[in-house]
């Protein structure tokens, strides 16, 4: 069964961390994420997180697309630390490139000694 999709609105919170979907007015869910250092090392995703009523509606699927699209206009690779993302990307590798796990490695690093990232 395909999901039954959303057409939403999505906005890089940078200073916050963030990539929001909204629908209208309202937040439908987000991708949070930080900018690994040094800059511009990789986009790290940590979690994904969609409101109860947006489930099932494609919303977490157009931020990960989205989130890639913005790794590849800034020239830098995805690390999908979210369980959601690494699903995401698995399944649409042509959309998604594989990180090379010393990138992957240093991400965990840089996350486990600074967890107000997550």
């Amino acid at each position: 069964m395909a999901a039954e999709s959303t057409a939403v609105d999505i906005r890089d919170d940078r200073e916050n961390g963030k990539l929001v979907a909204y629908d209208g007015g309202s937040a439908a869910g987000y991708i949070a994420y930080f900018a690994m250092y040094p800059e511009p090392g990789a986009l790290v995703a940590v979690h994904t997180v969609v409101a109860p009523e947006y489930e099932g509606k494609g919303v977490a699927g157009a931020l990960a697309r989205d989130f890639y699209a913005m790794a590849a206009r800034e020239g830098v690779p995805v690390v999908p630390l979210c369980p959601y993302l690494a699903m995401w990307a698995r399944r649409h590798p042509e959309q998604a490139p594989e990180a090379p796990e010393e990138l992957v490695r240093g991400a965990e690093r840089q996350l486990a000694s600074h967890p107000e990232l997550f």
